[in-house]
């Protein structure tokens, strides 16, 4: 079955650019040129994947993130500008997977979406697993349900990995860099902090008091441990 990817971007000629380069490595890709488009398409269309431009006409990608995010686990990749840490915290905080600063080489791209991808596959490949649990925090890998204190939270993608990383060596301080090729199942190449925005999203899910957590574990300067409580 042919790959479907949903592009948005207000620059026509990065739109034909990236199209004309992703569909041939194999997608179909859909291109729109606004933030308003990009929403009607995510919701009404069948989609693997979307790349969102960060800064576009109408609702902005990270708007359109976050309303993709509330009802669906598309893996979404945000296309920012070079100098806009700002955009990038934000748009992992609003649930993007990944992100890639402008300019980028078609090459790069491509990478990250076979590497986005296959995550996903490894995803559907790795359910029959055994349950985990961790003190209040029971996770099922074969129907990917996460009890936290007993109540189900929903998770994205990247948060349901980086809790199964953590929970499979309770006590164990991973680092950031380990944390990111975890996620991206392959050597990362990029800002090792965004693990710490994907760690503060995680928080915001399993802690009792996010601003005080008690499950996940800062070690300064090195990385992050999961321990009961």
């Amino acid at each position: 079955m042919t790959v479907r990817i949903l592009l948005a971007d207000d620059e026509h000629s990065l739109r034909r650019s990236v199209s004309y380069a992703l569909e041939r490595d194999g997608y179909a890709v859909h291109a729109v040129g606004d933030g308003d488009a990009a929403l009607r398409e995510a919701t009404a269309g069948s989609y693997d994947l979307a790349i969102l431009d960060v800064m576009m006409p109408g609702k902005n990608g990270v708007e359109v993130c976050r309303e993709i995010r509330a009802s669906s686990a598309l893996p979404i990749i945000l296309l920012t500008a070079r100098d806009a840490e700002t955009d990038v915290i934000i748009g992992l905080e609003a649930g993007a997977d990944d992100y890639v600063t402008k300019p980028f080489s078609l090459a790069e791209l491509a990478s990250r979406v076979r590497a986005l991808l296959r995550r996903r596959r490894l995803d559907l490949a790795e359910r029959g697993g055994p349950r985990m649990a961790v003190g209040g925090i029971e996770i099922d890998l074969h129907a990917r349900d996460v009890l936290v204190d007993g109540a189900e939270v929903r998770l994205t993608t990247s948060e349901f990995e980086l809790l199964q990383l953590l929970a499979s060596e309770p006590g164990r301080v991973f680092t950031r860099a380990a944390i990111m090729e975890h996620l991206w199942h392959t050597p990362f190449v990029g800002d090792e902090r965004a693990a710490d925005t994907h760690v503060s999203n995680l928080r915001r899910k399993v802690e009792r008091d996010p601003a005080q957590p008690q499950r996940i574990l800062t070690a300064r300067g090195v990385g992050y441990k999961l321990v009961p409580a």
